[in-house]
């Protein structure tokens, strides 16, 4: 006997009951983004290495250790997405959208990263995400915001927390980096290992460490906060204005960098007291230069990623969704049953119906286990005698009581029923 196959680590199936908790997020997000104007967009699993080098940035962990890239056989180097921004940009400029002027896009999809699987992210991972291309004003930055934080309350998200900070611009950064840098270097010894390997390609990453020694040392580190131009400074604080006016709250955070060499000014993290270390649910901030680093106009840009499996991690432990049942439970048994049957079925489904054929060809009594098994409301009972009359025998399973009735007669009770009637 051959050994059985298993799924990569990190790779999970996603079964039809947690599909239908799946599909009530998206759902609920795409009527949301419906309200706001904010159209689709599709992009490839699998772009150029080179777009992530080049928009993320090289001495970023996820393209230094996570990504998953290959050489195809034309020997081009390609990578399985690690998020979902930068192939937004490259579709926006490859297909000329900034020419129709600004842009309000969303996307969902598998994202892919080689790093520890933990509670709520694995190597495939799923994101729902907003990008605002071509925006400028603090007010994007605090519609962007709002615009997730509703979507988290509709679903029943309580105890959330807005972290907020700004990154200032380019300048801003090289001055904080300089300043940081050589703070560090003063106590590089104090540091963790990780830190200190990023004191020397990606200082700012530093402030984002899990190493509680490493964060009680930069307690009297520099702030950003100090480093920011007159004109930077203003900007944030029409963002908290606005964010004031919409009354979302949010709490500053200096030490908040998210983890993409593309970011700017504003910086922002939603996180959830229930998932633990790994809190952040929805996390994204400006990124004013990555569409003319990727070859497009200088465009100012914003934007947000919610993980749908730490969504879904909470939707279960505060959610009572349950998994959907169907209409009808159709129920044969007979030569002449089961074709009927399979025509009764299609009728129903025909008229909007969900509708689960039986298709077992048990006992009768065995399939009216499953029927109520399957929490359906109605099963439809069929043996030849009904075929050769061409009736059907409605029982309702919650009540137990039972009717004979034609197609026609049927298809209008269960229509009424399913409409309240």
């Amino acid at each position: 006997m051959e050994q059985q196959l298993q799924s990569l680590r990190g790779m999970v199936d996603l079964l039809p009951l947690a599909t239908v908790q799946w599909q009530h997020l998206e759902s609920r997000a795409r009527e949301h983004f419906r309200r706001a104007w904010v159209g689709e967009i599709r992009t490839p699993l699998l772009e150029p290495t080179e777009l992530f080098a080049r928009g993320i940035g090289e001495a970023t962990d996820v393209v230094g250790k996570e990504m998953y890239s290959f050489n195809d056989r034309g020997d081009r180097s390609c990578t399985l997405r690690p998020e979902g921004t930068a192939g937004v940009v490259r579709a926006v400029i490859q297909q000329g959208l900034l020419s129709q002027g600004p842009q309000k896009l969303w996307y969902s999809g598998p994202m892919f990263r080689y790093e520890r699987p933990q509670a709520g992210r694995q190597r495939q991972f799923h994101q729902i995400g907003l990008e605002y291309l071509g925006f400028a004003d603090p007010r994007s930055d605090a519609e962007a915001i709002a615009l997730a934080w509703d979507l988290l309350e509709d679903l029943g998200l309580r105890g959330l927390s807005l972290q907020l900070n700004s990154l200032g611009n380019g300048e801003d950064r090289l001055r904080y980096r300089t300043a940081l840098v050589a703070w560090l270097e003063q106590r590089v010894d104090q540091l963790d290992p990780d830190s200190q390997q990023r004191l020397l390609s990606n200082p700012l990453r530093i402030l984002d460490s899990k190493n509680p020694a490493t964060q009680a040392l930069l307690v009297d580190a520099p702030s950003l906060g100090a480093s920011l131009s007159t004109e930077s400074r203003q900007r944030f604080e029409a963002v908290q204005a606005a964010l004031g006016q919409l009354a979302i709250p949010y709490e500053l955070n200096p030490r908040l960098v998210r983890g993409l060499d593309y970011y700017s000014h504003t910086a922002f993290e939603i996180t959830s007291a229930e998932l633990g270390a790994q809190a952040t649910v929805c996390g994204g901030g400006r990124y004013d230069g990555l569409v003319q680093q990727l070859g497009g106009p200088d465009t100012p840009a914003i934007g947000w990623a919610i993980g749908m499996e730490r969504l879904a991690l909470l939707m279960a432990s505060g959610s009572e969704l349950k998994g959907a049942a169907p209409d009808v439970y159709l129920v044969s048994k007979g030569e002449l049953a089961e074709p009927f049957a399979l025509a009764v079925a299609r009728q129903l489904r025909g008229a909007g119906l969900a509708v689960e054929l039986d298709l077992s060809r048990a006992a009768f009594a065995k399939q009216l286990k499953r029927a109520n098994r399957s929490s359906a409301p109605w099963a439809v009972l069929i043996g030849d005698g009904e075929a050769q009359s061409q009736q059907v025998l409605l029982k309702d399973l919650r009540e137990g009581e039972e009717e004979r009735l034609d197609r026609e007669s049927l298809l209008r009770r269960l229509q009424g029923s399913a409409l309240g009637g």
